[in-house]
């Protein structure tokens, strides 16, 4: 990550990030209540120092059910503490005593009845409360930063937790898409990181020409909270409103089958862009992947920070799903 150009020049901090699981702080946002009743278990769970993969599983075995049973909205950082649900379906069977759930790094805190299974990406976004610690640097030049990213926000990077092992999933995917043969699972994996890769890397280009918040002839627009775009349309008095309000966003592309939808020097860069990455862009056109897009800019929700030593900022902000928290720290402090 630390290749990819910045929107407001060096970060002026160098700090810790994760020095305990209790200074990165994640709370899962559904954007829904659970109905009360059906044959679902929807728990609220709170896990330390643990892979959502691994509790699911775990959660599994302690209500004597297929894994496949279980469903989660999204992966959640495993050096960290989070709070996010699981569903567990029960079909016939009562609940049973979740406090005696036997790993001592999981709580269930709480567990209501609902009458579907959790599907990926079925939520709203997350909130964070993140402590960096060994703070050092030009505190009022950081100050300054948290104000722009408050107002302007960030370029809306994929975080490196996409890329794997020291970013070694992109390689995978070229691997893959040369004819390596991977495990099903995985494959869904190394497409994403070959997608994220190709997003980054034109969303570096549009940094680069300060046009990641501003648009550019030939504009897709991505509709703020949604997957929903539209465009290429001239840019208007009714565009701008729209954009000074975070309504619309800039979009890249997550490559797949087919011409990029975007029309004039969008199209030509992301183009370009695409060819300088041609064995990913082909191999995500042959695995029939869709065109679709994602939004360029990345306004963090309620964004408040306070200095609780010297060397130790706070910070605390909602992000939508899909979002890196580390894409926000990463303007203000090397980590």
């Amino acid at each position: 990550m630390s290749e990819l150009p910045y929107a407001y020049g060096h970060p002026p901090l160098t700090a810790q990030l994760r020095s305990t699981p209790e200074d990165f702080q994640v709370e899962e946002i559904l954007g829904y209540d659970a109905d009360g009743e059906g044959e679902h278990a929807l728990l609220w769970v709170e896990k330390r120092g643990a892979n959502t993969d691994w509790v699911a599983r775990e959660l599994a075995r302690f209500a004597e059910i297929p894994p496949l049973n279980v469903g989660y909205a999204g992966l959640k950082d495993r050096h960290a503490v989070t709070r996010q649900t699981f569903s567990v379906q029960l079909a016939g069977k009562p609940d049973p005593d979740w406090s005696a759930f036997p790993h001592a790094e999981v709580k269930v805190l709480a567990a209501t009845r609902h009458k579907r299974k959790l599907k990926r990406g079925a939520l709203r976004g997350n909130r964070f409360v993140l402590v960096l610690r060994q703070v050092q640097g030009d505190r009022e030049a950081a100050e300054q930063v948290l104000r722009q990213i408050a107002d302007r926000g960030v370029p809306n990077y994929f975080g490196e937790q996409r890329f794997g092992r020291e970013g070694g999933n992109v390689a995978q995917a070229r691997a893959m898409f040369g004819g390596k043969r991977v495990d099903r699972d995985k494959r869904s994996f190394l497409l994403s990181a070959a997608r994220s890769h190709i997003f980054n890397a034109l969303l570096s280009a549009r940094v680069e020409r300060n046009a990641w918040d501003t648009p550019m002839e030939g504009e897709i627009w991505s509709l703020a909270g949604t997957r929903s775009w539209f465009g290429p349309e001239p840019f208007d008095a009714a565009l701008a409103d729209r954009l000074a309000r975070a309504d619309i966003h800039p979009s890249g592309p997550l490559w797949g089958q087919g011409a990029t939808p975007a029309g004039a020097d969008v199209a030509t860069l992301e183009n370009e862009i695409a060819t300088a990455n041609n064995d990913l862009a082909e191999g995500l056109a042959a695995a029939r992947m869709d065109q679709e897009r994602r939004p360029l800019r990345l306004i963090p929700k309620d964004l408040k920070w306070r200095w609780l030593e010297d060397d130790a900022l706070e910070l605390a902000f909602e992000l939508p799903a899909g979002a890196y928290a580390t894409v926000i720290v990463r303007e203000l402090a090397q980590t």
